[in-house]
């Protein structure tokens, strides 16, 4: 009878631990919440570490999700469910590819347990690679490597000539002869050497003359290459800004320019039958000291055209621009745009918008 007595309060003991234990919910319980990958080489590719966890809790561990705060962290879970002091991992994957430096990423993981979220984190710094001549040159042409395949000029005043030079690589292991073809006459190429020797560089130099291109706004010309007598249409394009330079207007010449003002910006046609034209004169008024000169007018969409009146308006007097819209083959919203050219230095470049919407048959 004495030993019953002693040994129940033992059992007693054990069994509401067993209880306890049996009752208490999921745990992870995590090794390391924090890895350091010290210094990493960006050209050794992604690196990988294991956060080593058990389950310290009662019940069966459910991760249901486990999410990263970039794309270039990848995590691999247990998708079954981990038992009661069982021991599993999570593996995290870095991918450094375009991640020079300091990095610091987290790890968030959704689970049934108790903390049901849990955030681990990894840190590194990315080692660079050395850029190849793929990575500096993108563009490739028959072997013949650009950094870009469009000259941008940008900004030039229409009595301008601009040139721009740039570098280009022959990828190749034999000489490369280069030159070009459909070059209009406003635009002079030349490539020094004009036979680049394999894996060498050349310079390529393009000047742009604006009063020979005569016109207004943005331009674009495309050339062709002709790479070892092979023939390439159209492969480089040549852009441009042409329009006039007021920054060096004296105060008394900004006081007696010229001023365009509009009387509607945007015409709203509402709601049109498919294939109807529509039909708006937008009034363009010189309210300056001078002569309003129209330079161009450029529509946004071929089915868009736009005549104005006059080019010259005399100052206090008014000109139409006609804007005509075919709806046909088209459907749905509609936004086109007309943009006027002008000598006003506050006003070079006035949006017109004509918007509205083409029913449904």
């Amino acid at each position: 009878m004495k030993k019953m007595l002693v040994l129940l309060p033992a059992l007693l003991f054990f069994t509401t631990m067993l209880v306890d234990a049996q009752s208490k919910k999921a745990v992870a319980s995590f090794a390391k919440e924090v890895h350091d990958f010290g210094k990493i080489k960006e050209a050794d590719g992604p690196v990988t570490y294991q956060f080593e966890f058990t389950n310290t809790g009662g019940e069966p561990l459910i991760i249901s999700n486990v999410a990263t705060s970039c794309g270039c962290t990848t995590p691999n879970y247990p998708k079954d469910p981990v038992l009661p002091g069982a021991k599993r991992s999570i593996t995290v994957s870095y991918n450094p590819a375009g991640r020079p430096g300091r990095f610091e990423k987290t790890i968030t993981i959704y689970t049934n347990g108790d903390p049901d979220i849990y955030t681990l984190k990894i840190t590194g710094e990315v080692i660079p690679k050395e850029p190849t001549i793929e990575d500096m040159y993108p563009n490739n042409v028959e072997g013949l490597r650009m950094r870009s395949l469009q000259i941008a000029f940008n900004n030039i005043a229409p009595s301008e000539k601009a040139t721009q030079t740039v570098d280009v690589v022959n990828s190749t292991d034999t000489p490369m002869k280069v030159d070009f073809m459909d070059v209009p006459s406003f635009i002079t190429v030349k490539i020094t050497p004009p036979i680049i020797p394999p894996k060498g560089k050349a310079q390529l130099t393009i000047t742009y003359d604006a009063a020979a291109k005569n016109d207004w706004g943005f331009v674009y010309d495309r050339l062709g290459l002709v790479i070892n007598n092979k023939q390439l249409p159209g492969r480089l394009s040549v852009t441009a800004n042409i329009q006039e330079d007021f920054s060096k207007l004296t105060d008394e010449q900004k006081k007696n320019a010229p001023k365009v003002e509009v009387d509607k910006a945007e015409f709203d046609f509402g709601t049109i039958k498919p294939g109807e034209v529509v039909k708006y004169d937008f009034v363009l008024k010189n309210t300056g000291k001078s002569d309003l000169i129209i330079r161009k007018t450029t529509a946004s969409c071929g089915c868009t055209v736009a005549n104005v009146k006059s080019k010259v308006i005399k100052p206090g007097e008014s000109t139409t621009l006609s804007a005509e819209f075919n709806s046909a083959g088209r459907s749905g919203t509609q936004s086109k745009t007309i943009t006027v050219i002008t000598n006003d230095p506050n006003n070079q470049r006035l949006i017109l918008w004509l918007k509205g919407k083409i029913a449904e048959n």
